[in-house]
């Protein structure tokens, strides 16, 4: 699913208007009577309750005042809080204040402060509050009459719906912008925005439903947009089925490089994912003196000792052979505990430069290239690296904090200097691609602050590309399906405590669970409707309503 910045969003509607001949007005009123649907599902009783509306002079306040008309209509008892004067609203918006006038709706102009103290004994009697004030016009920290009604509706603890975006909320960082109204529900228009699926933004949005308004798709298509976000259907669509007379020499054969005294278990756990993924088969090159130990923990996968240095660490004299073992083999894997010895590091950057099939980088191989980002260069193969924060700010140079004040142009420039793919794990995981574009993962959860998910992440990433997937869909494939596993853990085990290991033993059950019909929910005979919940620990689902099917997606 395409994400989108407030200025695609702007450009969309401005071609949907001008170049296709949807009149802005037809946008607005359909904008207005998809939040009427939401609004319906997710308050069955809505007709029992008073409704507020807090509506700002523009286009956002345009659409509330559709809603009002929706409500009205419905004969839902509500009142319209207009935060300007009423002659300074113009264009589409103007009109439909208007037939409010016409119907007989409330409208309470709130201009100043003074007038919101003498509204404000009649607010607190909404049961619900529907905000409609500034969307993703915002372009400044919100000061004045709008942080004190933010801040005051925010106090009220009644439920609040956003149109288009919470109030307050900056539309393509996900962050507030001095306050930001904390929605239980938001309903956009068109395409989700970049801001509804990133931290802290997903804390502000609740559950958010995208309502189609009749953006054609070569419009979109024409604008572009460079941000996903990862979904069910997209992830689906990547994974193949298998031929009937496929064996295990048809499916792929990864060699791992990783181990170090101390650290075998990250290369087990690398070289199982990449099996329970599928890989028909996999190699682990392991520190010779520790050969031993790796092959009574591992029964499926195959281990090769390989030449040491004298503290039982790889170093250049293993080359040569991991060369060797290359041949046949569909990808690479280098770095679960490798150790940080600067003989390894040596090893790493040499394999960057010659290895003939794809690599998957994580662990210790990403501290071998601190300061050695130069071998980056040229590159003959795909590259996947698959840094934490901390990591990431090693390799360029910065702090974690930095890092993840900008999680995507942090990613994206990283990946598009370097032409590599580069997965910055974390919550929202983002997975940037040579060419620019952009994906956001939604599923995880912070039960995956555990050692080792690293590890198992970058041995599905590498048993997904020896079968045969594109690099770029394996990416998205391996950490879409890992937070889905953790996903199902944090579920069915608990929030926490469970382990990277728990992971790799479910993940063959996070593929039958794309192909699962899931249960259905009542129909609505609305116009195509897609929802994406955000859970308060990042569990992910999706539903879609339309025009009577009505699907809800667990993803596990």
């Amino acid at each position: 699913m395409y994400l989108v910045t407030a200025q695609q969003m702007k450009e969309m509607d401005r071609l949907t208007i001008e170049s296709f001949g949807i009149p802005g007005i037809v946008l607005m009123e359909s904008a207005g009577r998809g939040t009427v649907d939401a609004l319906f599902r997710h308050f069955p009783d809505l007709r029992h309750m008073k409704v507020g509306i807090a509506a700002g002079r523009g286009n956002n306040g345009g659409d509330g005042f559709v809603i009002a008309r929706y409500l009205a209509g419905n004969h839902i008892e509500l009142a319209v809080y207009l935060l300007s004067e009423r002659e300074r609203v113009r264009g589409d918006a103007a009109t439909n204040l208007k037939l409010l006038d016409q119907m007989g709706v409330p409208v309470h102009e709130v201009p100043d402060m003074a007038a919101l103290e003498f509204q404000k004994g009649q607010m607190r009697q909404c049961n619900l509050w529907i905000d409609a004030m500034l969307g993703t016009g915002l372009k400044s920290d919100v000061r004045g009459l709008f942080k004190e009604i933010i801040e005051f509706l925010n106090t009220l603890q009644k439920p609040i719906i956003a149109v288009d975006l919470p109030s307050g909320l900056d539309s393509d960082t996900g962050k507030p912008r001095g306050c930001c109204i904390k929605a239980m529900v938001t309903v956009t228009f068109g395409l989700p925005k970049i801001g509804h699926v990133v931290l802290p933004g997903t804390e502000f949005v609740g559950t958010l439903e995208v309502v189609d308004i009749g953006i054609p798709p070569a419009i979109v298509a024409e604008v572009g947009p460079k941000h996903h976000l990862l979904t069910r259907e997209m992830i689906k669509a990547c994974l193949k089925s298998r031929a009937l007379q496929s064996h295990k020499g048809t499916t792929g054969h990864l060699l791992v490089i990783g181990g170090s005294p101390g650290k075998t278990g990250a290369a087990v756990m690398t070289s199982s994912a990449a099996m329970r993924v599928g890989a028909g088969l996999v190699t682990l090159g392991i520190p010779e003196s520790l050969n031993m130990a790796m092959e009574s923990q591992l029964t499926e996968v195959m281990t090769v000792p390989l030449p040491e240095n004298a503290n039982q660490t790889l170093g250049l004299s293993a080359y040569e052979r991991i060369m060797g073992l290359l041949e046949g083999k569909k990808g690479l894997a280098i770095g679960p505990g490798l150790g940080t010895a600067k003989p390894t590091h040596n090893l790493v950057r040499r394999l960057i430069q010659t290895s003939p099939v794809p690599i998957v980088i994580g662990a210790d191989g990403l501290n071998a290239l601190v300061g050695g980002l130069e071998c980056l260069k040229d590159l003959k193969v795909p590259i996947v690296m698959t840094p934490h924060p901390g990591e990431m700010a090693r390799l360029v140079g910065t702090t974690p904090s930095q890092v993840q004040q900008e999680r995507i142009r942090e990613a994206r420039n990283f990946a598009t200097t370097r032409k590599v793919y580069l997965v910055l794990k974390g919550a929202r995981t983002v997975v940037a691609h040579p060419d620019g574009t952009a994906s956001i993962n939604p599923t995880g959860n912070p039960g995956m602050a555990s050692g080792g998910m690293g590890d198992v992440l970058t041995g599905m990433i590498a048993g997904l590309i020896v079968q045969g997937l594109s690099v770029s869909e394996a990416v998205n494939a391996g950490v879409y399906l890992h937070g889905c596993a953790a996903d199902f853990l944090a579920q069915s085990m608990g929030p926490v405590g469970f382990l990277a290991s728990d992971v790799i033993e479910i993940l063959p059950g996070q593929f039958k669970g794309l192909e699962k019909s899931p249960p259905g929910r009542p129909p609505y005979p609305n116009a195509f409707v897609r929802a994406v919940t955000v859970h308060p620990l990042n569990y992910y689902s999706e539903s879609f309503e339309n025009q009577g099917t009505s699907l809800h997606l667990p993803f596990s």
